[in-house]
C-alpha cells in the first residue's frame, strides 16, 4: 500500500472508508494525533461500548504481545475496535516478528493505529509497515501551508484575520501547529464580540517564541530571498547570538551543502553521507537532504568589473584520522589585483 496525503487521508475518512493498518509518523504532533482521532471517530461512529472497543499502547509502557492479544479480540457490541500503538520504532527486535505476523494477515473487525515520531526505514519492519500500511507522513507545515491552516482554524473558531495579520501569527508563534492553535483560540476569544483579529491585538497578546536558527537563515539565502534573511538575521541579533559565531555556523552549513554535492555527483548514495560526519544531526540531515542539489552555487561569488574581493568556499582534502572526505573548510580572502 503506498503513501497517503492528508487530503487524501480526509477524503477516505468523510466517505467512511477504513484500512485495517494505519501508520502515522512524523514530526508535527499536532496534525499527527488529530488524524488518529480523526480514524478512530469514524470507526466507532455509533457505537454504544466505545469504552471497551478503544485502547491504546506505548512500547515504552507495556509489552507489544499485550496491544496484539487486543488487537485478535473481537469487538463488543460494535463493528470494529480500534488499537493504538505509539512509540513503536522502540521495539526490539525480538518482538518484530510478533507485529510483523500481525500485519500479514490484520483482523478484519481492527483498526491498528501504529504512530511514530521518525523512521528507520533500514529496518525490515518499517519496509513491511510502508508496504501493508495506509501509511501518512505529518512533516512540519512551510509558510504557506501555516497560512492556509491558520485561515482555516479561524474560520472553526468564528473569528477572521487579515492576510498581513496572519502572517505575523506565523513569525511570531513558528511553525509548532499545536502552539498556534493555542494562541489563535486565544486570539479569537480576546477579539469577541466583533470575531476581528487585528494586528495590534496580536503584538499585544503573542509574545515571540519561534525559535530561530542558522539553518533558517542560511535557507533564505539559498533562496536569495533578501527580505527574508535580513529579518532573520534581524531577529537572531536581537536574540544576542554573536556575530562571529553566527558567520562560523553559515560557513559550516555551506560547507555541509558543498561536501554533499560533491559526494553525490561522485555517485555517493544518500545513506552514506548523510550517515557520515557531514550531517551528525538531525537538523543538519534534515537542512541538507532537500538542498544539496541547489544549494552550491551561491557559495560561488563572481567579481564584477570593479573587482572587489572574492570569497572562496575552499574544501581541503581528508587528513589521516578523519572519517569524512573533506575535514574543514573556510572563506578564504583573495586580494584584488
Amino acid at each position: 500500500m503506498s503513501n497517503v496525503s492528508r487530503e487524501d487521508l480526509k477524503r477516505e475518512l468523510k466517505a467512511n472508508r477504513l484500512e485495517p493498518l494505519y501508520l502515522l509518523f512524523g514530526a508535527e504532533t499536532y496534525l499527527r494525533d488529530a488524524a488518529a482521532r480523526a480514524i478512530t471517530e469514524t470507526a466507532l461512529r455509533g457505537a454504544p461500548l466505545r469504552e471497551f472497543n478503544d485502547a491504546a499502547f506505548s512500547v515504552d509502557a507495556v509489552d507489544v504481545q499485550q496491544a496484539l492479544a487486543a488487537a485478535y479480540q473481537l469487538p463488543m457490541m460494535a463493528e470494529r475496535r480500534v488499537i493504538r500503538l505509539t512509540n513503536f520504532a522502540k521495539l526490539r527486535e525480538a518482538d518484530e516478528d510478533a507485529l510483523l505476523r500481525y500485519i500479514a494477515r490484520p483482523v478484519a473487525t481492527t483498526i491498528l493505529i501504529l504512530v511514530a515520531e521518525d523512521l528507520d526505514k533500514r529496518r525490515k519492519l518499517t519496509k513491511a509497515l510502508l508496504e501493508h500500511c495506509a501509511a501518512v507522513e505529518f512533516a512540519p507545515l512551510k509558510d504557506a501551508e501555516l497560512f492556509a491552516w491558520c485561515k482555516g482554524r479561524l474560520k472553526e473558531l468564528k473569528a477572521e484575520a487579515d492576510e498581513r495579520t496572519i502572517h505575523q501569527v506565523v513569525a511570531l508563534v513558528g511553525s509548532d501547529i499545536r502552539k498556534l492553535s493555542i494562541e489563535l483560540e486565544k486570539l479569537a476569544i480576546a477579539a469577541l464580540p466583533s470575531g476581528r483579529i487585528s494586528i495590534e491585538l496580536v503584538d499585544a497578546l503573542i509574545n515571540r517564541t519561534r525559535e530561530l536558527s542558522n539553518f533558517e537563515l542560511t535557507d533564505h539565502l539559498i533562496a536569495r530571498d533578501r527580505k527574508r534573511a535580513l529579518n532573520t538575521l534581524g531577529r537572531l541579533l536581537d536574540d544576542g547570538v554573536e556575530p562571529l559565531m553566527l558567520i562560523g555556523l553559515m560557513a559550516s552549513n555551506f560547507h555541509r551543502l558543498a561536501v554533499v554535492k560533491e559526494m553525490m555527483a561522485g555517485g555517493a548514495q544518500g545513506t552514506r553521507f548523510f550517515a557520515s560526519r557531514v550531517c551528525r544531526t538531525a537538523s543538519a540531515k534534515s537542512f541538507c537532504r532537500p538542498r544539496a542539489g541547489a544549494a552550491l552555487p551561491i557559495c560561488r561569488v563572481r567579481s564584477t568589473g570593479l573587482r572587489p574581493p572574492i570569497w572562496r568556499l575552499k574544501l581541503h582534502k581528508r587528513r589521516p584520522g578523519c572519517s569524512s572526505k573533506y575535514s574543514s573548510a573556510n572563506w578564504r580572502h583573495k586580494p584584488a589585483a
